[in-house]
């Protein structure tokens, strides 16, 4: 199994970016999926999941009607696309399969003026 998260960076408050998750060694497409973050001092954290299909997705409150969790099981992609970023997003952020312990290495995500 391999994860690798991109599309991380340095953006300023009220800026957008988006993530992106490759998969592998598994079959992607009969897997939840979710992104999780880690903060600075903080634990880590689950930001938002999408079911195998793509079809059902949740979000944590803080993220809530700012941050968009999608797929693409042909591609095997899993994407997050973040809008209106504030300082307190920033943190590592990571994909997971759910219900298993098979993490990628994370992307650095600094939101800062």
């Amino acid at each position: 199994v391999q994860l690798v998260e991109s599309g991380g960076g340095l953006v300023q408050p009220g800026g957008s970016l988006i993530l992106s998750c490759a998969a592998s060694g598994f079959t992607f497409s009969n897997f939840r999926m979710g992104w999780y973050r880690q903060a600075p001092g903080k634990e880590r954290e689950l930001v938002a999941d999408i079911s195998g299909g793509g079809g059902r997705t949740n979000y944590q409150d803080p993220v809530k009607g700012r941050f968009t969790i999608s797929r693409d099981n042909v591609l095997n992609m899993m994407y997050l696309q973040m809008n209106n970023l504030k300082p307190e997003d920033t943190a590592v952020y990571y994909c997971k399969v759910w219900g298993y312990s098979w993490w990628g290495q994370g992307t650095q995500v600094t939101v800062s003026s």
